[in-house]
């Protein structure tokens, strides 16, 4: 359990600190290319909507 915690907050601060120098344009395009995947997800899974949950420990 305190590895799998410790783990998470490196996580967390390296996607932080990976977005700190990103420009807002850079920022958009991920988002976008997030939702392409989302989109991508959804069409395999027959139309049904993708749910995003919290996992443990958030």
């Amino acid at each position: 359990m305190l590895l799998r915690l410790a783990h998470l907050g490196m996580t967390n601060a390296f996607a932080m600190l990976r977005l700190l120098p990103m420009s807002d344009r850079l920022k958009d395009a991920e988002i976008l290319a997030l939702r392409h995947q989302i989109a991508v997800l959804e069409r395999q899974l027959g139309g049904q909507r993708v749910r995003f949950e919290a996992g443990p420990g958030r």
